[in-house]
This record gives C-alpha cells, structure tokens and sequence, in this order.
C-alpha cells in the first residue's frame, strides 16, 4: 500500500491524528517530518506517548523522507507522512514528484497568521507555499477529520469555512 495521506498538522502527532485519522485508515507507520525533532530525542519520546504500539513512528528530516520516500511508499502497511509546516511539505513534494495530494489539518493562530478556516491560520510565506504546491500538481484540501467536507485551496484562501 502506498503512503495513504500527507498531511499538515502543526500539532503533529495528537489523538485527531492517531485515533481520527489512524484508525479509518488503518495506519500503522507515521513518518514525523521534521528536522529539529529527527535530531531531538527528548522530543521523539513525547511524541511516541501520543500514540499506540500498533503505529510504528519514524523521526526523519525533510532530506531524510525524500531519500527514503520510495521505502516507504513501497511498504505493504498504510502510513501517513506527517508535517508541521506547509514549507516542509513544499520541500518533500518538490523533491518527490508523485506526491498528488495534500491534506491540511491544522495550522492554528500564531503571530502574524490570518484565520481561514476554524482551524488554519496562514501568513503570507504559507499562502505562496501552498500556491507552490499547486504548481507542482499536487491538490490542496483541509480537512480536520475524515468524516469532514474536503476544503478545497479556493475555499481555503478565501476564508469559508
């Protein structure tokens, strides 16, 4: 089975992630993108309390994800490639070219960030990433959990929620 979902969560592994999305999608690998926490062990070990013993968590960089990218879209188990930041995800797809959807979580309030939907926030750098994204063929939706209407990008930008 392929990688199932990508997704943007700046809250990374939480029980939206683990039960609301692990459990319809039967995930059993996470890919934790993030290059600070692939380095940080203390950090690794809280996210590892947020979820079962079922989903196996793998810490990786952005550089890391994409040289290994192939393995793990190869795996015979469903898993979820997941990110903090929409810069991140940038990354990945422009260096993975068969990436063709992006699911957008949460992205909450911040300085500087504007309120699009209940649950994103975007400034203006996550604005022309996404716009990036799009460039590269890949389709934008938010969604916070499965049973919810997919957000288109359009839908997104313009704030409707």
């Amino acid at each position: 089975m392929p990688v199932t979902i990508h997704r943007i969560d700046d809250r990374l592994i939480h029980g939206q992630v683990v039960v609301g999305w692990g459990t319809p999608l039967d995930l059993e690998f996470i890919v934790l993108m993030d290059d600070q926490i692939a380095e940080t062990e203390w950090e690794q070990d809280l996210y590892k309390c947020g979820t079962t013993s079922r989903i196996q968590i793998i810490f990786a960089t952005v550089a890391d994800t994409i040289a290994n990218y192939s393995k793990y879209n190869a795996d015979t188990r469903n898993g979820m490639i997941l990110t903090g930041s929409v810069s991140s995800m940038l990354q990945l797809i422009e260096g993975v070219s068969s990436i063709k959807h992006v699911n957008v979580g949460g992205l909450h309030h911040s300085a500087g960030k504007q309120k699009k939907l209940r649950y994103v926030y975007l400034d203006q750098s996550d604005i022309e990433a996404m716009h990036h994204i799009k460039e590269h063929g890949v389709d934008i939706t938010a969604q916070d959990v499965p049973s919810a209407r997919p957000v288109t990008l359009e839908e997104i930008l313009k704030g409707e929620d």
